[in-house]
């Protein structure tokens, strides 16, 4: 029995959330082996033969392969799937678009979100917008998963000397083309991989005050900008920066949360948070009941206060 996980990269370095899905497929038992599909991606698959409890390294080179189309990749992954029973992505953007074609290919239910392994065909996985955990037994002889990132610790980076294999690509389906990818340019940490995470919420009122408030504290803590649904639609903050069910899932060591009420929402994006710091006026807003630190102050005098002491 071995476990294929599908790489996220960029053609030269292997996206952190890989390092978690690889932890989960080594607990599922037996080898652990790593899909590199891509274009110019040499660089990519040595650093994941590094990659400390991989097995083996798969490499797909391919101009089709280059951009990520899920047709593509998903085509790929299917050619090498033959002798594995599961099959694990990382539950981001790209996983979440591969995944279902892939499982739907194999006639198979897909296993979705996990965030601890039980056994080789038991998971758990959240539900309620978190409030809830699922164990999950699936019955199917390939298991395709994607695996929240949050809820394993990842492996190292080194430490591994997998042998690189190249395998046969498939030919591109031409259903899709790749257009254009607009990307946006940070000093600051990437929000899910960030240590420190700051985040506002409507409370705030307006981008200005968003960008006033918000930004001189997470430069001065190093951190990550984060904003609620509320504020995202509001305007105040873009929606690559959206923490929450319906954006993205972090769990970093500090998670402070500034005029954010604390809805449903989001909080199944970050109550995994190591610590949790609360700043609102509204001392029954529900994100006190997950915080380990609450402050009950105006957010437009506490934070002021908070960066002259730091």
């Amino acid at each position: 029995m071995a476990a294929l996980v599908v790489a996220g990269h960029d053609n030269v370095s292997i996206e952190s959330a890989t390092l978690s899905t690889i932890a989960a497929a080594a607990a599922c038992g037996g080898e652990v082996h790593v899909l590199v599909a891509g274009s110019g991606a040499d660089a990519a698959a040595r650093a994941a033969s590094r990659i400390a409890g991989v097995a083996r390294v798969l490499h797909a080179e391919a101009p089709c392969l280059a951009d990520g189309l899920a047709e593509n990749v998903a085509a790929q992954v299917l050619a090498a799937a033959g002798g594995y029973s599961h099959i694990l992505f990382p539950a981001n953007a790209a996983g979440k678009s591969v995944a279902p074609r892939v499982a739907a290919k194999l006639d198979v239910s897909q296993i979705s979100d996990i965030v601890r392994v039980e056994g080789a065909d038991t998971f758990e996985r959240p539900i309620y917008a978190g409030n809830a955990l699922a164990l999950v037994q699936s019955g199917d002889p390939v298991k395709v998963i994607t695996v929240r990132a949050t809820g394993f610790d990842p492996v190292a980076e080194t430490g591994g000397d997998a042998p690189i294999e190249s395998i046969p690509v498939v030919s591109g389906h031409g259903k899709s083309r790749f257009a254009g990818r607009e990307i946006s340019s940070s000093g600051r940490p990437d929000l899910t991989a960030a240590k420190i995470v700051v985040s506002g919420g409507r409370g705030l009122g307006s981008a200005d005050r968003f960008r006033e408030v918000i930004g001189p504290l997470a430069d001065k803590l190093g951190a990550a900008i984060g904003a609620s649904r509320a504020a995202v639609d509001a305007g105040y903050a873009p929606h690559d920066v959206q923490v929450g069910q319906t954006g993205k899932v972090v769990a970093p060591q500090l998670y402070i949360a500034t005029g954010i009420s604390g809805a449903i929402q989001h909080l199944a994006g970050m109550k995994d948070s190591k610590v949790i710091v609360a700043i609102n006026k509204d001392g029954e807003a529900p994100i006190f009941g997950v915080a380990d630190y609450g402050l009950e102050a105006d957010l437009f005098e506490a934070v002021p206060e908070l960066l002259a002491r730091l």
